[in-house]
């Protein structure tokens, strides 16, 4: 899953490019110390209540002659950065603008009042450790990654659906990009390997899939694409489909036959007409290949998935015929 074999180190299919991003980005948060500003009494409305509404902001209340002022600002603003745009820190010189500490009841100072939806939420007083203002922004905020999650997983969802209609390089660019800010996320990789699948890049997919760290090999979503992968290439040393419809129209009861065609429309994507295929041999034989019909729609679930619309009606005609 190196060099060359990397399918997400810069292009899939000569056209992908990754190109979302994830964590907190606002629109004022650019460039580095961008999280930082200062405020004055006539712009407190905008710069904290206002943007507050947005994401949570820090007013570090302060004074030119304040000693723990100078030692709590650049621990302070370090954090602030190192957050990424979780925070904002608005500072306001107490000495050049006095009121609107008076309003808040701040007695001494440095004093840092976090706001969040346009109310003051939280605070500290004094020069406190990195570690407790580190704390304090997690509380805060939520915990660090936390909004990337969110977003990594929103991009997996958009790239699920492109990939269901068909969107085969678009689908490709948010799994790649996904990739990049997550190496080892496995909806990705597997979303990715699927894409291949797609674009007829079997065995390119299953390179992708292999030699992975074991915990990662295990999940069910790679493992149901190699599933899948397995089956394409049986599927493709099962004849001629037109042939056996021609064989089953001659002898309805060629399970073999029947066996056989059910395997090769699901790689061709007509899981219904695969599982009523297999669900006819059951019906008819059950003892046929040890229950192998039985046993080969279990197989398609899997990779199909729980909640595919195939899997439920497949499954409850199982069901039925089973326990009725």
């Amino acid at each position: 899953m190196s060099g060359s074999n990397n399918p997400y180190n810069g292009s899939f299919g000569n056209q992908m490019s990754a190109t979302a991003s994830f964590g907190a980005q606002p629109e004022a948060a650019a460039a580095a110390g961008s999280y930082i500003s200062d405020t004055t009494t006539a712009n407190f409305g905008k710069d904290v209540i206002e943007a507050s509404r947005k994401q949570p902001v820090l007013v570090d209340f302060w004074a030119p002659w304040c000693g723990p002022c100078k030692q709590l600002t650049p621990v302070l603003e370090k954090v602030v950065n190192e957050a990424k745009g979780r925070v904002r820190l608005v500072k306001m010189n107490i000495d050049d603008h006095p009121s609107i500490a008076g309003q808040l009841g701040i007695q001494s100072i440095p004093a840092v009042i976090a706001f969040v939806n346009g109310r003051p939420a939280d605070g500290f007083m004094g020069a406190v450790p990195e570690s407790q203002i580190t704390q304090f922004i997690d509380r805060i905020a939520g915990p660090a990654g936390a909004d990337e999650a969110a977003e990594i997983e929103a991009v997996l969802t958009e790239a699920a659906e492109l990939l269901a209609a068909g969107n085969i390089n678009e689908a490709a660019q948010l799994y790649g990009a996904v990739m990049q800010a997550d190496p080892e996320n496995a909806k990705a990789l597997a979303g990715m390997a699927e894409c291949m699948i797609a674009a007829n890049q079997h065995q390119r997919a299953r390179e992708t899939l292999t030699d992975l760290p074991e915990e990662l090999a295990k999940d069910a979503g790679i493992q149901a694409v190699l599933k899948k992968l397995d089956q394409i290439e049986e599927a493709r040393k099962l004849g001629d489909p037109v042939a056996l419809e021609r064989e089953l129209a001659a002898n309805p009861d060629n399970h073999e036959a029947r066996l056989k065609l059910a395997k090769i429309l699901n790689v061709e994507g007509r899981r219904e007409e695969a599982a009523e295929h297999l669900l006819l041999i059951m019906r008819k034989d059950r003892a046929f290949d040890d229950d192998g019909a039985r046993r080969q729609l279990l197989q398609f679930f899997e990779v199909w998935g729980f909640k595919d619309p195939a899997t439920v009606a497949a499954r409850r005609k199982l069901s039925a015929m089973l326990f009725s």
